[in-house]
C-alpha cells in the first residue's frame, strides 16, 4: 500500500494486545501510516498514552464516564484529540471516508456493527475480530462482496494460511475454489494452551490465574481462558470456514505446542507449505498493514538452531469438549455458531470473575446450544437477537450454579 500519501487508519480496540501491537508496527513507519481513530471500553489511562504518542483525530470510550475523564485528562495536556463516545461513533470512525484501513481488533461480539460497517464503507479490514465471522457469517462475507472490501486475516493461524495460499487466490479467498488451485486441505495449529499436559482429572478446576497463563503467546483473559479450552481454535475453524471458503474436508486441527508453525497448506502434489516465525503478532500486523509488501515489524528473525524439535498430535476430545463442539456447530448453521459464541462469552466472564469453575464453560455452551433456537438468521438484526437469546439462556445456568 506505499504510495506518496500516508495510510490513514482506524483501530477498533486500541489498549488490548492487538491494538498496542499495531501502534508499535504504525510508529515504526511514521512516513507510511496516519492514526484517523482509536478506541477503548474503559482505559482512560492506556488511552491518553495513546493520543499523547500518536495524536489521532479521535478518540472514542465506551461509557461517558470514561469520555469525560479522557477529556479532562487531554486538556490538561492540550491535545487536540476529540473524545466520542458510544456505539454509533465507534461505527461512524470505521465508515469514515478519510479512512483506508480499518484494524478491527474488539474482542467479542462487541466488534460485529463498527466492523461490518467499515466493510459496507469498502475500507481495507484487518480482521483480528473473529466473533465477527463467526456471529455473522454469509453474512459478512455477503457484505465484503458486495462493497468490494478488501478483507485481511490477522490472526496469526489465519494469516500463516492467507500468506500461503498463491497469489491468485489471495486476491479472492473468499470465493476460493480448492480444487482449481491445487489445494487439498488446510491445516490450522494450535498450541494447545496451558493445560495440554495437565492431567485430565484436574483440568475442571483451574484457576483463572492457571488459565490465563498461556506459554507461548501474550493475550488478553478473555482469549486466553479460550485457549486452555481450545473454544479460541473452534472460533478460528469457523473464521477459515469464511475466509477461505473451505467445507469440512478441507480443514483440520492439529496441535502444535511450540507455536512456531502457525498453520499450513497441504496441496494435492505432496507438497506443505508453512509460514514459521516467532509467537509475536506484530508479523501478521505487519503483513496486513504492508500488504502486497513487506514491512520491518520489529519482530526478532526466527533462529532455527535454537528453536529446538517440532511436535505435533490430534487434539484430544476429553481435554477439549469445545473445539469439537465449535466444528459441529460450524456445519450446523449460523445460529449455532452465534448461540456458541454469545453462551461462551458469558460463561468466560463469570469463570473470570469466579462465579463459575472452569469445567463449567463448556457444560453451559452445551446447554445453552441445547436449548437454543437454532433457525436461519437472514438479517443482522436475527443474528442479534439470537445472541442475546443465547446469553439469556447461559446467564441463567450460571445464576442457577451460584
Amino acid at each position: 500500500m506505499r504510495t506518496n500519501k500516508s495510510t490513514v487508519i482506524t483501530i477498533l480496540g486500541a489498549t488490548g494486545s492487538i491494538g498496542s501491537n499495531t501502534l508499535d508496527v504504525i510508529a515504526r513507519h511514521p512516513e507510511q501510516f496516519s492514526l484517523f481513530a482509536v478506541t477503548a471500553q474503559s482505559k482512560v489511562t492506556e488511552m491518553l498514552a495513546i493520543c499523547k504518542q500518536h495524536k489521532p483525530r479521535y478518540a472514542v470510550m465506551g461509557s461517558e464516564a470514561a469520555a469525560s475523564k479522557l477529556r479532562s485528562e487531554l486538556q490538561a495536556f492540550s491535545l487536540g484529540t476529540e473524545v466520542l463516545v458510544g456505539e454509533k461513533e465507534l461505527v461512524a470512525v470505521s465508515e469514515a471516508s478519510d479512512v483506508d484501513v480499518v484494524m478491527a481488533a474488539i474482542v467479542g461480539a462487541a466488534g460485529l456493527l463498527p466492523t461490518l460497517a467499515a466493510v459496507r464503507a469498502g475500507k481495507r479490514v484487518l480482521l483480528a475480530n473473529k466473533e465477527a465471522l463467526v456471529m455473522s457469517g454469509q453474512l459478512f462475507i455477503d457484505a465484503v462482496r458486495s462493497a468490494n472490501a478488501q478483507l485481511l486475516p490477522v490472526d496469526s493461524e489465519h494469516n500463516a494460511i492467507f500468506q500461503a495460499l498463491p497469489q491468485a487466490v489471495q486476491q479472492d479467498s473468499i470465493s476460493t475454489s480448492f480444487q482449481e488451485h491445487g489445494i487439498r486441505k488446510i491445516l490450522l495449529t494450535g498450541s494447545g494452551g496451558p493445560f495440554l499436559e495437565t492431567p485430565l482429572a484436574e483440568i475442571a478446576s483451574q484457576t483463572p490465574a492457571a488459565a490465563c497463563a498461556h506459554p507461548n503467546w501474550l493475550m488478553g483473559a478473555k482469549i486466553s481462558v479460550d485457549s486452555a479450552t481450545m473454544l479460541n481454535k473452534g472460533l478460528e475453524y469457523i473464521e477459515a470456514r469464511w475466509l477461505f471458503n473451505c467445507n469440512a474436508d478441507q480443514l483440520d486441527v492439529i496441535l502444535h505446542p511450540q507455536s512456531v508453525i502457525h498453520s499450513m497448506v497441504q496441496y494435492i502434489d505432496g507438497s506443505v507449505i508453512a509460514q514459521l516465525g516467532q509467537p509475536d503478532m506484530r508479523t501478521p500486523i505487519a503483513y496486513c498493514l504492508g500488504y502486497p509488501e513487506r514491512l520491518a515489524s520489529g519482530v526478532a528473525d526466527l533462529d532455527f538452531t535454537e528453536v529446538g524439535a517440532f511436535t505435533f498430535a490430534k487434539p484430544e476430545a476429553e481435554r477439549y469438549p469445545l473445539l469439537q463442539l465449535a466444528i459441529d456447530a460450524c456445519w450446523q448453521g449460523q445460529a449455532a455458531t452465534t448461540t456458541l459464541n454469545a453462551a461462551n462469552e458469558e460463561a468466560v466472564a463469570a469463570f473470570l470473575s469466579e462465579q463459575i469453575g472452569f469445567g463449567e464453560i463448556a457444560e453451559i455452551c452445551t446447554e445453552t446450544l441445547q436449548k437454543a433456537n437454532i433457525s436461519p438468521l437472514n438479517d443482522i438484526e436475527a443474528v442479534l437477537n439470537c445472541d442475546a437469546e443465547a446469553r439469556r439462556i447461559a446467564r441463567k445456568h450460571i445464576q442457577r450454579g451460584r
